[in-house]
């Protein structure tokens, strides 16, 4: 049972006087507690103010459905997909506030290891998972270029941001964090959590308020991060590990630039 409560449209403030309707789009990228969030929304939210949908391959098709989709779901407030693209779309008389958690990569990498290994479905990742060790499930994932679940993966979804062909990787992930207005840390996720709750009500959502719905954790909750880093060094082995750094060298530097803003909670 739905037990949040409708979300009105901000009626007095000039933007919602003039037509220009407030809508939150979250990136939910796989194992950054996108689902802990997503319930949270839907605690919060009516049961048709929460939506969710997954978007084709491809710039122009990927914002072409986004698009359609938020036009087309009138009631509304916040929309949640694995698949969304940036840049965040531009839809005349809507205002859309993006949302988007990051994660040490390293620490992601195993977590997405583990909930693969345990799902009963047939995709590759899964399948690889059940039959291999994480040290397996990272080499294989690696050795296949055009497989970015195991390299990269946070800095190749923020690049989106920018189509400036000419800038690096890293200058694009860069961009895209110093554009986006909410970048959330997992590892701080209540702070990340009452900074969004800051921000939202700023945006228009006074009546809006996220508690933490802690779902789908699949790795060892109670220990820190160098914890279970360490954990995972030894488990794969240290020539494994260096190379999974060298791998993710713009997703560490992303993820420094998130733990920045979060430092002094």
């Amino acid at each position: 049972m739905n037990n949040g409560i409708k979300i009105e449209r901000a009626q007095k403030s000039g933007a919602a006087a003039q037509g220009v309707r407030k809508i939150i789009l979250h990136y939910h990228l796989f194992k950054n507690a996108g689902t802990s969030l997503d319930g949270a929304f839907k605690k919060a939210l009516a049961s048709d103010q929460w939506v969710t949908r997954e978007l084709p391959v491809g710039t122009v098709q990927n914002s072409k459905a986004a698009i359609d989709w938020i036009n087309s779901a009138e009631t509304a407030v916040c929309f949640s997909s694995h698949t969304a693209e940036l840049p965040v779309p531009e839809i005349e008389g809507i205002d859309i506030f993006p949302i988007i958690f990051i994660r040490h990569p390293i620490d992601r990498i195993a977590s997405a290891y583990t909930f693969e290994a345990k799902q009963n479905t047939s995709n590759f990742g899964s399948t690889l998972a059940r039959n291999t060790s994480l040290a397996g499930y990272i080499e294989t994932r690696l050795s296949i270029k055009t497989d970015f679940q195991c390299r990269e993966f946070h800095a190749r979804r923020f690049s989106a941001m920018s189509l400036d062909q000419k800038l690096s990787l890293t200058d694009k992930a860069r961009y895209a964090f110093n554009q986006l207005p909410f970048v959330g840390l997992v590892e701080k996720y209540d702070q990340s959590l009452s900074e969004l709750n800051r921000q939202l009500k700023e945006f228009g959502f006074a009546s809006l308020i996220l508690k933490n719905e802690t779902l789908n954790v699949s790795r060892s909750h109670g220990l820190s991060l160098e914890e279970k880093l360490e954990r995972i060094r030894k488990e794969i082995g240290d020539d494994l590990y260096l190379e999974l750094e060298e791998s993710n060298s713009c997703d560490l530097m992303l993820y420094e630039l998130v733990s920045k803003r979060y430092e002094n909670d």
